[in-house]
């Protein structure tokens, strides 16, 4: 395994472990890491490491369960297509990502670019399971 590969799984490691406790193990962010984030209605930006962590904690702050769907490395880091699923206000709430991630020599995403479908209350997840039906989960 090439050193850009075993920085990219270990970079996926630790974003899935932020995304599932909320907690950023040390060193996952550069300090200057630039986050874009694309949302249904409404795109963001954070120029920091230190502002990407901030907009995680206001935007979606619920610990929950990631489930990878698949891992792609690039030249310069990774692409993550993943689930997730966490309680809040007494529902199970759902969504699904996709995030390019670039990776510096120290293992530190540097950039994200992210895309999300926004969260699926219990209704909305209900109305879809009634109205499609996935050819893959």
């Amino acid at each position: 395994m090439t050193t850009v590969a075993v920085r990219a799984d270990a970079a996926v490691a630790r974003l899935v472990e932020w995304l599932e406790t909320g907690v950023a193990p040390d060193g996952m962010f550069a300090v200057d890491c630039f986050t874009d984030l694309s949302l249904p209605h409404w795109r963001r930006q954070f120029g920091t490491g230190a502002e990407t962590l901030a907009g995680r904690r206001e935007l979606h702050p619920y610990p929950g369960e990631v489930r990878v769907e698949r891992v792609d490395r690039t030249e310069r880091g990774f692409v993550i297509a993943f689930e997730e699923r966490w309680p809040h206000e007494g529902q199970h709430w759902y969504c699904r990502e996709q995030i390019a991630a670039d990776v510096n020599d120290a293992g530190a995403i540097t950039e994200l670019r992210i895309y999300c479908t926004g969260d699926w209350d219990e209704a909305l997840q209900a109305q879809h399971a009634a109205e499609i039906t996935l050819l893959r989960p």
